[in-house]
C-alpha cells in the first residue's frame, strides 16, 4: 500500500469513528432537530425561484439510510434544488418537510476567510449550538490546520472545511453540491466514505454532482434534472 493510500485508509477510518460517535452523543444528549446550517452573507431578501422548481419537493423524498444523487447540466436547478431543501431559499408555493438536523454543504464558500479553520468550526458551533469538543474532531478527521485563516488554505481544503461545518451538530440528513469538484482523487474517494458512513448509520445523504463515473459504486438512487424538472 503507498503512502497516500494508507494515509487515505486512516482519514476514511477517522471520518467513520466520526459519525459513530456523533451518532453515540446524539443518542445521550436527545437534541430536538434544529434549522440547517447558516450561511455567511446570505441575502435577506427572498430569491427568485424558477416556476419549474415548485413542486419538486413533492418527488423528492429522502429516506433514512440512503444516499441519492442529484445529476444534470449546468443551469438545470440543481443548487436552487438543494438551497430550497437547505432552507436557505423559500419555495414561491408549497412547504419543504425536515424531520431531522440537515447539514448543507453550498457550492460556494460557505465560511469566513478571514478566521482559521479552528476559529470557523468554534463560531458555527456556537451558532448551531453544537459541543465545542466536534471542533478538534473535525479537524483531525479532514486533516485541516486549525491555525491557518481560511482565504490561506487551498481550493481543496477550503472545500473540505465545508463538509466539516456542515457535520457539526452530528446532522441527520446531508446536502452536497458539487462537494469532489476542487478534491484530489484520494480526497474525494475519503469523502464518498463519510458520506457512505452516514447512510450505513442510518442518515440520509443528497449529492449534486458532475461525477457520473462515481454514481454506480456510491449511489442507491439517481435524479435526473433537466431545465427544472425530475426527468
Amino acid at each position: 500500500m503507498s503512502r497516500d493510500e494508507h494515509r487515505a485508509s486512516v482519514a476514511a477510518e477517522r471520518g467513520r469513528r466520526l459519525v459513530q460517535e456523533q451518532h453515540t452523543r446524539r443518542a445521550e444528549q436527545r437534541q430536538r432537530d434544529v434549522e440547517p446550517l447558516p450561511v455567511p452573507d446570505r441575502e435577506s431578501r427572498r430569491p427568485h425561484v424558477p416556476r419549474q422548481l415548485e413542486r419538486l419537493q413533492e418527488l423528492v423524498d429522502l429516506r433514512e439510510g440512503e444516499l441519492v444523487a442529484l445529476v444534470g447540466p449546468n443551469g438545470a436547478g440543481k443548487s436552487t434544488l438543494l438551497s430550497i431543501l437547505a432552507g436557505a431559499l423559500a419555495p414561491t408555493t408549497g412547504t419543504v418537510e425536515r424531520h431531522a438536523r440537515t447539514g448543507w454543504v453550498p457550492q460556494r464558500t460557505a465560511h469566513y476567510g478571514r478566521l482559521t479553520a479552528r476559529e470557523n468550526l468554534v463560531l458555527f458551533a456556537r451558532l448551531e449550538h453544537a459541543p465545542l469538543a466536534e471542533v478538534d474532531e473535525l479537524l483531525e478527521a479532514f486533516e485541516l490546520p486549525g491555525d491557518v485563516r481560511a482565504v490561506r488554505l487551498s481550493v481543496g481544503n477550503r472545500q473540505r472545511l465545508d463538509v466539516a461545518l456542515a457535520l457539526l451538530g452530528s446532522p441527520r440528513v446531508l446536502l452536497l453540491d458539487e462537494p469532489t469538484a476542487a478534491l484530489d482523487p484520494a480526497q474525494r474517494r475519503r469523502l464518498w466514505e463519510l458520506a457512505s458512513a452516514l447512510r450505513d448509520d442510518g442518515g440520509a445523504v443528497l449529492v449534486a454532482t458532475h461525477h457520473h463515473e462515481e454514481l454506480e459504486q456510491h449511489a442507491d438512487r439517481v435524479l435526473e434534472l433537466v431545465e427544472g424538472r425530475l426527468a
